[in-house]
């Protein structure tokens, strides 16, 4: 190509030394093939100014076509970030749903002398755990905002430990032994009776900072050993 290309670039007649002293200007900008125009070499017919091939053009526009790839891709990209973003959060179960959760406000609230407070949202028939017993309860744990951390739900199983023997953190422990089986509870837990160390963050679960108030939603299922008897 760059054969044909210089027989359109040669001049013809007097002014052929002149040109040809442009042409040898630029001679080392035509092989990248970009038009620019030559202000010295003018043909005597029609002043129609020469071509010659300019390197840094090439470059330009070899660095705007990159350039323009990217933002292309770049635009292409944006919605799937923000249909990701925008996916609705994990509907996990809970032991309190919306329509509990307006009955609560109508609900009046216990304070112990602990500082623990609670409001009962059903109140069990069966019989309260004494001291040392086994309890086997269903629970789901919030931070203050509402979001889960930790939940027997969650994992398909309820979790059985002996109530009053510190087993479990004091505000959980306390507000267990005043509930009868087949209760359903909410515990607001201030920090005192907490998590002294807090609990770490991890996927689907926020952090709970040491010392900090907790809630609990609590069912009493059942009492092993007490209700066997």
């Amino acid at each position: 190509m760059a054969s044909s290309l210089s027989t359109l670039l040669l001049p013809s007649g007097p002014s052929f030394s002149k040109r040809l002293q442009c042409r040898n200007q630029h001679k080392s900008t035509i092989k990248n093939y970009n038009v620019e125009m030559c202000p010295c070499s003018l043909s005597r017919e029609n002043n129609v100014p020469a071509i010659t091939y300019k390197k840094d053009d090439f470059s330009i526009k070899r660095r705007s076509m990159v350039g323009l790839l990217c933002g292309i891709s770049a635009f292409n990209l944006l919605p799937f970030k923000a249909n990701g973003a925008g996916l609705p959060p994990e509907d996990k179960p809970k032991l309190c749903d919306e329509s509990c959760e307006k009955e609560l406000e109508n609900i009046p609230m216990v304070t112990t002398e602990s500082g623990l407070q609670y409001k009962d949202i059903i109140v069990g028939e069966g019989p309260s755990p004494p001291i040392g017993f086994q309890v086997a309860a269903n629970y789901v744990a919030m931070v203050p905002s509402g979001q889960i951390f930790d939940s027997s739900l969650e994992k398909g199983l309820p979790y059985i430990f002996r109530v009053g023997s510190g087993q479990v953190i004091k505000g959980l422990d306390e507000g267990i032994l005043s509930m009868k089986v087949g209760g359903k509870r909410r515990l607001y837990i201030p920090g005192s009776l907490a998590f002294p160390k807090g609990l770490n963050s991890a996927p689907g679960r926020p952090r709970v900072a040491p010392n900090s108030p907790v809630i609990f939603d609590v069912n009493l299922l059942y009492i092993p050993g007490l209700d066997d008897e």
